[in-house]
Formats: C-alpha cells, structure tokens, sequence
C-alpha cells in the first residue's frame, strides 16, 4: 500500500548539504504550523521550540554539538525543548498551592514522570516538522547532541530549570540532488516489532539481523566472526565514544537541575 504521505516517508534521507537561503518564511511557518499539530499529552503541548536565527549563535551551536559544521550552514535550525516550565508557572499562576491546602492535597514540581512526557511531546513535535519538510521537498537533520553541554546550552538559550533541550533539527533543500542518496536500509521487522510481549534475541538472531550489514564491512570473514566484529566497531564508535560519556554526563546533570 502506498499514498503521497507514505512515500515522503519512505524516501527520507538525511541531509547535511544544505543550498543557501532555500527555506522561505513562508515555508518555516508551514512546519512550524505542522509541528503544533502534532499529538500532545492532554492537548498542554509540553515543548517548546527556539529558532535560531543568530549565525554567531549557529556557529557555536556547530562547535558545541560535536563540531559538525554544516549545523552553522543550515537555513532554517530548530530546537525542540520539553517544557513543562511553563505549565508549572500556569499553575503557580492559578493559586493551586493554596487550593492543595484547602483541598489537602499536597503539591508537587515537576517529577521525572513529567519529564519523560514532555520528551515525548517534544520529540513528536519534531517529527511532525521532519514530515512537513520532506513533503515540500525540504531535507533534515536531526542533531542529538544539542543534549550535550547542557550547562553551556542552558547559558545560551536561557533555559529554565524544567526545560530541556532534547533534540535539534537542520533544515534546507539539498544542495546536491536527492537522487543521488538513497534511504538506508532497516532491521528486519521481526527483530523489532513483537505482539504481546517483548523478545530478547539470540545469538542466531544477531546473526540474521546484522548479516546484510555485517558482510558488507567484512566481506572475506565468515558470518558469526563478521557479525562480531561489525558490532565491537559500532560498540567503541557510538556507544563507548567520548561523545556519548559526554551526553551522559550532561544528560545526568539535566536530570538532577530538574530534580532540584
């Protein structure tokens, strides 16, 4: 089955070439617009998003998320933050402190529940923009280490304590045609998508998940001994890398600022 909205989907890729000035205030509204209609926990919409359109601001964006260059060349870059500062404040606003007394109610800040829920209000936000974009033809690039640094991102984005910056997005129209890049490929759904009940994976299961990839980086070892070896590269590359010690420890720092 396929339709337009299926295909914008399908045929995503993303784009860090970016062709200057191809985003129009017309068009930044669209995904703007598209990115407010997304799903939302109890319609409080718990995000916000900051547009950065200062280029000195852009620059160090590019050297604070992990020195990528192109962030600084984006045309229209956005940052998704989960927000729940400013219900809180609503709430302060509307005395219900006062009223938990009345009520013998005790209140409370914002707990590590409501964060995760405004991370999730945040990150559908941005995929709702993501989907805008690709459907006027508007390539994107999603940038998970905005949640790096976040002692020196709160500083610069003047963030509150129970807002963080969860995700950040670079959009432009590709400087480069698109046929030249092609979608890339996915696990096995039936190593991702279980009924009832999740699944641990066996070790034959890693094998066939990882087998397309595996022998493309190691076309002359055998197939347990290239599965092997692709995953300790990916290991040491990702997840034992000095970025993620970095995200972290910055993310651990976001946690206990919004505990406090």
């Amino acid at each position: 089955m396929q339709n337009q909205t299926l295909s914008v989907i399908e045929n995503r890729v993303s784009v860090r070439n970016y062709a200057p000035n191809s985003v129009s205030r017309e068009e930044k509204e669209t995904i703007l617009h598209a990115a407010m209609r997304a799903p939302t926990a109890g319609n409080m919409m718990l995000y916000s998003i900051i547009e950065i359109e200062d280029q000195a601001l852009k620059d160090r964006l590019a050297e604070t998320c992990d020195h990528q260059p192109f962030i600084a060349k984006a045309p229209f870059e956005l940052i998704f933050a989960a927000d729940y500062q400013r219900m809180f404040d609503y709430f302060q606003y509307c005395g219900v402190e006062a009223q938990g007394v009345e009520r013998g109610v005790t209140t409370r800040p914002p707990q590590e529940g409501d964060m995760l829920l405004a991370c999730c209000d945040a990150l559908i936000a941005a995929q709702n923009a993501v989907v805008a974009a690709e459907s006027m033809g508007i390539g994107s690039c999603y940038i998970g280490d905005i949640i790096e640094q976040y002692e020196t991102h709160r500083e610069l984005l003047n963030l509150p304590p129970y807002v963080l910056p969860i995700t950040m997005l670079c959009f432009g129209r590709p400087a480069v045609e698109k046929a030249e890049k092609h979608p890339r490929s996915r696990f096995d759904p039936a190593y991702i998508i279980f009924k009832n009940q999740y699944k641990r994976l066996t070790d034959q299961d890693f094998n066939e998940m990882m087998k397309k990839e595996a022998l493309h980086a190691h076309p002359d070892a055998a197939l347990e001994e290239a599965v092997k070896q692709n995953g300790s590269e990916l290991y040491f590359r990702k997840f034992a890398s000095a970025f993620s010690a970095e995200m972290t420890r910055s993310a651990r720092e976001m946690i206990k600022n919004w505990q406090k």
